[in-house]
């Protein structure tokens, strides 16, 4: 009996018996008055050097302080499923594995602060959902890459003071207010705490948003110490965030050619937004509904300056929606919106039958009844000509077994072997029809009118034709004109004068942009015509006039030249007015006695005459002066 009791008391001992607690740690149970409590263990044995294996199970905060643990192995903690706080702090870790937190699906707080961790697994941060506080403050990281961004979404509280941080991913400022475009809210759960204080900053566009958010008076995001300072380049070197100004660091600005834009059922259409910064913006295309988006271009022509297009070919309804152009660099992110509205719908209709003609694929066509009304609002810059008919499509009926057996008998009973070849070049022809439409051209054409000519070979003379004019450019006023192909020509009417027009002809079946189209402008108007007429009226009365003076002007240039070769002077005349016998004449005294020819040199002597005497003879007596020393003596 004694022994049963014995026992019995050893196992109601057991059953309230506290788990063990490792030897290098201190285990305390914090109990409530109903029973329940929470379990902490602090291990801070300078001699411990590896984390211990043994903590008991139910523990809720960790503590391992001032010991010799250099390294944190994978699924150190697997077991410890309620952990919620982890501090290893002030130790000698210097590697932590990946897979080290794995299991700690309720752990709010982490602090690995006062190690020599120099590469911190950001991807280990994904085993740890609930995850709010994150300490790793003075350690050795000198980088956060981009692709710890989505793990530090969560994140409230981020201590990275006192690293070797000298710059931070762009990205990171987007997931906080107010650069991740949410609305700021004073709620104070929402507040993130940030702590960058003692990094060697270097103040850059890249840093420029936490630059931005040093100098906001109120912020979602609260700074440890507000006193920032740089780092480098050397023009800033200990210059406070507070007062650095980074002059070449420009947000984007975005722009598209159309905010709203209608285009017709299957038709092309290019988006583009150009977008300015520096350093030069990137360009992303999305749509609202979050669909793919693809066949997109960009180009940067220039520092600062990047555009895109996207291309969508042979639209759908599905297309229609929103479509955002976002423009993005190291100093901020923005975007614009694109409104694309697809116009039209599919009529079908059914042509007569031909007597002896059967239904068949080709006796359905497809047709676009175009809009009959499109707002204002809806404008367009870059929209392209689309294709001539917007979008066709052959249906194809399925006619009974019966039916079908008994054509296909009798074909084989009449033509044999010719019906495979017959039934290919019925395909041919009906698979590019647009080959036996040829010689379209416009001929008499007049203000308001023009007539369409052409040419069909290979289709029958009542092959069904349809005619699409349209002022060019404009392909939401298109309008259409029935005929068939053997009357080979339509009146176009309706039309505007001194306008350019484009004109196809489709056949029935044909793809898209395949149809044979050419471009044609109409004659000016009656009022054109009276201005020319009045042109040349003036012109007339103007030459009228012009054209005797002209005649009158040559009819003095030629009698001038006439008479100037009827009264020229004979060789003595000329001998005696061109020269003087200077040898007639002597300076001697002259008398009533003298010789004749002394009483001719005293003759009376023409003007012209005079002055050659006078000229000569002064030209002499200045020649005699400065040789002979006497003075100038003049003849006249």
């Amino acid at each position: 009996m004694r022994r049963l009791l014995c026992l019995h008391a050893f196992l109601c001992c057991l059953t309230m018996a506290h788990p063990f607690c490792p030897s290098q740690c201190t285990c305390v149970f914090h109990g409530r008055t109903d029973g329940t409590g929470t379990r902490s263990v602090l291990c801070n044995d300078p001699d411990m050097s590896d984390i211990p294996v043994n903590v008991p199970v139910d523990t809720v905060k960790l503590r391992i302080e001032k010991t010799a643990v250099r390294r944190v192995p994978t699924e150190a903690f697997y077991y410890l499923v309620d952990l919620r706080y982890l501090w290893i702090t002030y130790n000698s870790i210097t590697s932590v594995d990946t897979g080290s937190f794995y299991n700690l699906k309720v752990l709010h707080e982490l602090r690995l602060d006062g190690n020599m961790i120099s590469m911190f697994p950001w991807e280990s941060l994904k085993e740890m959902p609930m995850l709010k506080t994150l300490d790793l403050h003075n350690n050795r990281i000198n980088n956060v890459p981009t692709e710890a961004i989505p793990y530090l979404r969560n994140i409230t509280y981020l201590d990275l003071s006192s690293n070797k941080l000298t710059t931070l991913p762009s990205e990171l400022m987007d997931i906080w207010p107010p650069f991740n475009g949410l609305p700021v809210s004073s709620n104070a759960s929402q507040k993130v705490v940030l702590g960058l204080q003692d990094n060697p900053w270097f103040c850059d566009c890249k840093i420029s948003k936490m630059i931005e958010i040093s100098k906001m008076a109120e912020t979602p995001v609260i700074l440890m110490d507000l006193f920032l300072t740089c780092a480098g380049p050397e023009n800033l070197s200990g210059v406070l965030f507070q007062h650095a100004e980074l002059e070449n660091c420009v947000k984007p600005s975005v722009m598209t050619s159309a905010t709203k834009i209608t285009s017709p059922l299957g038709s092309n259409v290019l988006l583009r937004c150009d977008a300015s910064g520096f350093p030069t913006p990137t360009l992303y295309w999305a749509k609202s509904d979050g669909s793919p988006v693809s066949n997109t271009v960009q180009e940067s022509p220039g520092d600062g300056i990047r555009w895109s297009i996207m291309s969508l070919h042979g639209i759908l309804y599905k297309d229609a929606g929103n479509y955002n152009c976002k423009a993005k660099n190291v100093a901020g992110s923005v975007e614009a919106t694109i409104s694309l509205t697809v116009a039209g719908t599919i009529g079908t209709t059914v042509p007569p039958l031909r007597p002896g003609v059967g239904t068949g694929p080709s006796s359905v066509a497809t047709t676009i009844i175009p809009p009959t009304f499109i707002p204002d609002s809806f404008t367009s810059t870059v929209l392209p000509r689309a294709s001539t008919i917007a979008f066709y499509r052959k249906l194809k009926p399925t006619p009974s077994n019966g039916l079908q057996k008994s054509k296909v008998k009798q074909a084989k009973n009449e033509q044999g072997s010719n019906v495979t070849k017959l039934a290919a070049d019925e395909k041919s022809k009906k698979s590019d029809p647009s080959k036996s439409i040829r010689d379209l051209k416009i001929v008499e054409e007049t203000a308001d009118s023009a007539v369409l000519l052409w040419t069909a070979d290979g289709l029958p003379n009542d092959a069904p034709l349809t005619v699409v004019y349209s002022p060019y450019g404009e392909d939401d006023t298109k309008r259409t004109v029935e005929t068939n192909a053997g009357s080979g020509k339509v009146l176009l009417d309706g039309l505007s004068s001194g306008m350019r027009y484009s004109v196809c002809l489709v056949a029935k079946g044909t793809a898209a942009g395949k149809d044979p189209c050419i471009d044609f402008y109409t004659l000016d108007n009656v009022e054109d015509g009276g201005q020319n007429q009045l042109f040349i009226i003036i012109s007339g009365i103007a030459c009228a006039l012009v054209l005797p003076l002209i005649i009158l002007l040559l009819y003095k240039i030629l009698a001038l030249y006439c008479k100037g070769r009827n009264t020229g002077l004979n060789e003595e005349d000329l001998e005696k007015e061109s020269y003087v016998k200077f040898e007639t004449i002597s300076m001697k005294q002259r008398n009533l006695n003298s010789h004749p020819t002394e009483l001719w040199a005293r003759r009376p002597t023409n003007e012209s005459e005079r002055m050659l005497l006078c000229s000569r003879s002064s030209i002499d007596s200045q020649m005699t002066y400065k040789s002979d020393s006497s003075r100038s003596e003049y003849l006249c």
